[in-house]
């Protein structure tokens, strides 16, 4: 009996003391979060840069500067108006008068980078910075400064508007270069940590977590795959490192979304696996050559995987160019890319930056579905021209039907290009129709009706009457220079 009574008594000193010791235990977990936190604060900021820009540029009415407002800072160009607006839609103008010379003005841009690469040696000193293109792109002088005060002009090794990655360099080797980490790697939900000089607040740290990965088609750069975080971002933190809790850079912060010009919770950073491989050909060659295929892509949507009959994987040839290496190798329109060197295509974004970070001439395998059979390709990738537009076909829905087509005349041939009897053109499109909602516009070419071809109007509303039992039809359509399959549903 004794010793049961002091069993009895032993477990409710337990019961009691459990929360006291439970509480204690989760603020200690918080004091080991801070240290992580604050080990990653001294162990990367002393290689991460306040960049100061200087620029001349042509401005013929704008009487009004601003730290908001100069061409090669991230508060005010191109890029970053497309997030924040028009900061100043009010302000006067003033008007020129009629031969007088467009006067120049003095701009004060601002940003951040970090230390990317350090050659050191008897005949070599000098430490390479990775920054946002934007950052940098029409400064005529830079200055960087480090946490400890130390300040150095720099100048550009290259840039790369495409990608928005832009590297600089100072004659000096003091500063080590930042660990990179593998962006390949990091998960949704992981913390991460951005540093840099938002407002020109010198090495500024904030937290938070990755929130997604792979955004393309964002709109900001010709390659996106943005990885989106929550860790607050703010303008002049372009350029600077999105770390993770081991200290390795992960990304480069490089634009918010905003409607008020502030953190609104989303920030966007190029992957650092992405801007390692554009900042290395920038060192070395001083420019980035890039791989080419020759296709016109687009995203795999439900309803095109059902027109095609697979399940939805891979992405959707929409138009191979003549003599392309795609060509060449005997890549279809219609072919369904689902892996490229033996790596599973997730996206249009994905696959477009494997494409052109390999090397031209570089032999490559693709996989494909064909008629829902599994085919391998042998390709040999091209050179991609610097003036080559990047382009993709849209995913696109709808509801229901409602366009008119023409058959294609002698007139109608020779002013969209094509041969008569080859396709049908859209005469009509109604308003809130399944083809409207589609994004098919008047004059748009229609090339194919499920797979085949359509020579004449007679025969376009034939296929589609043939449709309208399973409610559903396959379109190859053509805009401009560019082709798309359309997948309309009613």
């Amino acid at each position: 009996m004794k010793n049961h009574l002091i069993t009895r008594f032993l477990l409710l000193l337990w019961v009691f003391a459990l929360p006291a010791y439970g509480q204690e235990s989760g603020v200690e977990n918080l004091r080991q979060t801070s240290k992580a936190f604050a080990s990653i604060a001294r162990k990367v900021s002393p290689s991460v840069v306040f960049i100061q820009v200087e620029s001349s540029i042509k401005n013929p009415t704008m009487q009004f500067s601003s730290p908001f407002a100069s061409p090669g800072d991230p508060f005010g160009d191109d890029l970053f108006k497309r997030f924040f607006g028009d900061q100043f839609p009010n302000i006067p103008q003033t008007p020129r008068r009629r031969g007088e010379p467009q006067p120049r003005q003095r701009a004060i841009g601002q940003g951040s980078g970090f230390v990317f690469k350090v050659d050191s040696g008897f005949l070599s000193e000098k430490t390479y910075i990775l920054t946002n293109n934007h950052v940098v792109e029409h400064a005529d002088k830079i200055r960087v400064k480090f946490k400890n005060g130390k300040e150095y002009d720099a100048k550009v090794t290259g840039t790369d508007p495409k990608s928005d990655v832009a590297v600089i360099e100072i004659k000096a080797d003091d500063f080590p270069a930042l660990p990179l980490g593998d962006s390949t790697r990091l998960e949704v939900g992981e913390w991460v940590v951005a540093i840099g000089n938002p407002f020109g607040l010198n090495n500024t740290l904030t937290v938070g977590v990755v929130s997604a990965k792979g955004r393309t088609s964002i709109g900001i750069n010709d390659y996106e795959d943005f990885i989106q975080t929550d860790a607050a971002i703010n303008p002049g933190n372009s350029g600077g490192p999105l770390v993770n809790l081991d200290g390795q850079v992960v990304g480069i912060n490089t634009a918010i979304f905003s409607r008020s010009g502030g953190y609104m919770g989303i920030g966007f950073a190029i992957p650092i696996d992405l801007a390692k491989a554009i900042g290395e050909q920038l060192i070395d060659k001083g420019e980035v050559v890039r791989g080419h295929l020759g296709v016109v892509i687009q995203p795999l949507t439900d309803a095109l995987a059902k027109s095609f009959g697979i399940k939805q994987e891979g992405i959707l040839v929409a138009q191979v160019a003549e003599d392309s290496p795609a060509e060449k190798a005997g890549l279809q329109q219609g072919d369904i890319i689902i892996a490229y060197r033996g790596r599973k295509v997730k996206s249009v974004g994905e696959f477009r930056n494997h494409i052109a970070l390999t090397a031209p001439g570089s032999q490559a395998e693709l996989t494909v579905l064909r008629d829902g059979k599994r085919k391998t390709l042998a390709v040999k990738i091209g050179k991609q021209a610097k003036n080559m537009e990047v382009a993709s076909g849209p995913a696109l829905s709808s509801e229901e039907i409602g366009m008119t087509v023409q058959s294609i005349t002698p007139q109608l041939a020779e002013q969209f290009n094509i041969k008569k009897g080859e396709a049908v053109v859209v005469t009509n499109v109604q308003p809130d129709s399944i083809a409207a909602m589609a994004g098919i516009e008047l004059g748009s070419v229609i090339l194919q009706v499920n797979r085949k071809p359509v020579n004449n109007a007679a025969e376009f509303e034939r296929a589609i009457k043939e449709s309208s039992a399973a409610k559903r039809v396959l379109l190859l359509v053509r805009s401009g220079d560019f082709q798309r399959y359309v997948a309309l549903n009613w």
